[in-house]
């Protein structure tokens, strides 16, 4: 989390997202704590618990920012369809960088030459 840098249209990029999406794994409690002491709001749903209600004020997230995960996941599950980038070839992480880049490339070029189909 301390390496991101996201550029603002002015200033300085920010270090820090605003909000960390992230599935049912990753509900806990120290992890939420980490994310709130640094002021990001975690998008993360509670895990579905059988038996008993656990004590004090429900678990909240927003519902329309996890659903714009799916973006993310479609996307990590396409370049994982990249077998030099699945099984990561290269050593260096610049040569890896390098061929997602490629990939990204070449699914760019694949959405420009289908054809549009018209209503």
């Amino acid at each position: 989390m301390d390496l991101v840098h996201m550029r603002q249209p002015r200033g300085r990029p920010r270090c820090r997202p605003a909000q960390l999406a992230g599935d049912r794994g990753y509900d806990a409690h120290r992890i939420r704590q980490w994310l709130r002491t640094r002021g990001i709001r975690p998008v993360i749903p509670p895990r579905k618990r059988v038996g008993h209600r656990r004590p004090g004020r429900p678990v909240t997230y927003d519902r329309g920012a996890y659903r714009a995960r799916n973006v993310v996941e479609r996307c990590i599950g396409w370049l994982k369809e990249c077998r030099s980038v699945a099984t990561r070839f290269e050593k260096l992480a610049l040569n890896y960088l390098g061929l997602v880049h490629v990939a990204i490339i070449q699914r760019y070029l694949w959405f420009l030459t289908q054809p549009r189909a018209t209503p």
